[in-house]
Parts: C-alpha cells; structure tokens; sequence
C-alpha cells in the first residue's frame, strides 16, 4: 500500500517437527534464511534464564534478530524490481481514482457507486493476484527425512502489517516424518501459495500432508482435501473464487510422489533430484474448461529415491 516490500517465510522440519516464521520482515533479501535461524535456535533448547525461544516474529522484532545472528540486511529499495513498481503504480492509481470519485459522490448515492467500483476494483486485484510471487520448497533426503518452506513477498496493495500463509503455522508449510510398528516409515511435506487469506482460514498445508500420510492413493487424497477443505470449505462460503495451490511429496519405501494441485489459472512447478544437471520445470494450468477459483488442476509424478 505504500511502496514498501514486506515479505513473510517460514520453514518446518519434518524429523524434529521445529518450525520457524518471520512476517512483514522489510530489508532482508532472504527472509527465509531467517526463518531458518529460528529453527536452529528452537533445536538448542531454552534460553538464558530459561527462556522459551521464539518461533515467529515480525516487524522490527524480526529485524533485530536477524541482525543479531549475523544475517545481513539490504536496502527496501534493491527489493523492488522495476517490473514490480510499475505494476505498484498502476494500481496505487486505481485506488487512488476510485477513492477520489467516491470523495466527490453525494451521500445518498455513494453506496450504489461504491458497489459498481468494488466490483471493478475486485477485477483488478484479481489481475494482480494472479502474478503471485510465492515460492515453496521441499526437500527430502535419502534417508527419507523430509522439510518443507514458503516464502512472499504478499499481494499488490497490501495492507502494511498484513501477514499471509507463507508465515503461518499449519497454513503455508508443513512436514512429518511419521513412523508405527505396523507400517513402513512416511514422509510427507506440503508448501502452499494463493490468496493468504484463503489460506488461512482452511490450514491447507496441515491438512494436505495429514490426508496423504494415511492414503492409499495420494492423488485422490489431495483432490478431496481441495474439494471438501478448500472449495466447499464453510470458512470460504462468502468466497466467490478461491484462489490457492499447493505442492505436495509423500515417499515411503516404495516410492516417492509428487502432487501438485491449484485453483488458479496456472502455477510453475520445478523438481530434480541430486543426480540431475538442472531442474525439470512445467508451467501447470487449469483445463480449458476450467474457472479460475472455482475448478481444479491436479497432477503428479512419481519417483524411486529411497
């Protein structure tokens, strides 16, 4: 809303289950990094004076720390590309004629004009939330010990303050590695990205990674969580168009898969494996007949690494 880059991460371990989170963290190129250096300091146990160390910070708290354990910060102003300003421009404009008509308007006919400017409004925000600058991770190992993370940068015209999924427990990532005496170890781990608010309020994350530790068939497992939890979700109901996406592994000692699922016009997906030059990458859309916010494009792989 005022020119500013506020970015929020946050990163799970699926062997400890330590999570670590930072949100509207302003001059660190890598807010994740800082995510990360809560984990760590979570691994050691309790402070001076007993302590309990902390998980999630924001703002200037978020700052401090990083500075503290050594992690560098950066001008705001090296964070905004010049793509990303232009855009910022474009629609600090709008908001700015839409505030300045319903300025001029009589009191008996602002709230008709309002409405026709909200909806207008409402396309615009939904042209720049389609160009989403989330990026999800998630990494598994040979012994099959898995992790996820998330970063944002958050939505254009944000609040400032404002805090997404990507810095939210159980909402932008999660990861298990879950073992029982009557089953071979499981792995899972999902990364989230969409409209935060969405997000939120369905925990997609958690619920993703909870659905295919026990499923059978992980494709259908994800499918039904975006369907009951996500698209019919009574948390969504005043929504028209729901816009999310998630990535999501499950390995055992089988085989290893990779789902990716999302309601919005299109999202990248990349992976590779420690034998690989550079990473496979597709770009995954909706099908033709598909709505963005309302339908679901759902695909996967499925790999041996353990």
């Amino acid at each position: 809303m005022e020119g500013v880059v506020e970015c929020d991460a946050s990163i799970m371990d699926g062997k400890t289950l330590g999570f670590g989170a930072v949100g509207a963290l302003t001059g660190i190129k890598n807010p994740i990094r800082v995510a990360n250096s809560l984990l760590e300091e979570e691994s050691k146990g309790l402070l001076s004076l007993g302590r309990i160390p902390p998980c999630f910070l924001t703002g200037e708290g978020a700052n401090r720390w990083a500075k503290d354990h050594g992690i560098e910060g950066i001008d705001s102003k090296d964070l905004i590309t010049d793509s990303s300003l232009s855009a910022f421009r474009k629609y600090k404009h709008k908001l700015n004629t839409v505030a300045a008509r319903n300025d001029q308007s009589l009191q008996n006919v602002k709230s008709k004009k309002r409405k026709t400017e909200t909806n207008s409004t409402n396309k615009d925000g939904e042209a720049s939330e389609n160009l989403l600058d989330t990026v999800g991770a998630i990494c598994i190992d040979c012994h099959g010990y898995i992790s996820s993370g998330v970063s944002s940068g958050g939505l254009a015209l944000k609040q400032p303050g404002r805090v997404g999924q990507a810095a939210v427990y159980g909402c932008g990532c999660w990861a298990v590695n879950q073992t029982s005496s009557h089953q071979s170890p499981v792995s899972a781990a999902c990364s989230t990205t969409g409209c935060g608010e969405h997000l939120l309020k369905s925990m997609l994350a958690r619920r993703c990674t909870e659905a295919v530790v026990t499923a059978e068939n992980t494709t259908q497992a994800i499918s039904h969580v975006f369907k009951q939890d996500f698209l019919e979700s009574p948390f969504l109901a005043s929504v028209s168009s729901k816009q999310g996406g998630a990535i999501v592994v499950r390995s055992d000692d089988c085989q290893t898969e990779l789902v990716w699922a999302h309601t919005t016009d299109s999202m990248c997906i990349g992976y590779m494996s420690a034998d690989d030059q550079k990473p496979k990458t597709r770009m995954s859309r909706l099908p033709e007949s598909g709505v963005a916010g309302k339908s679901l494009a759902l695909e996967g792989i499925a790999a041996k690494v353990r």
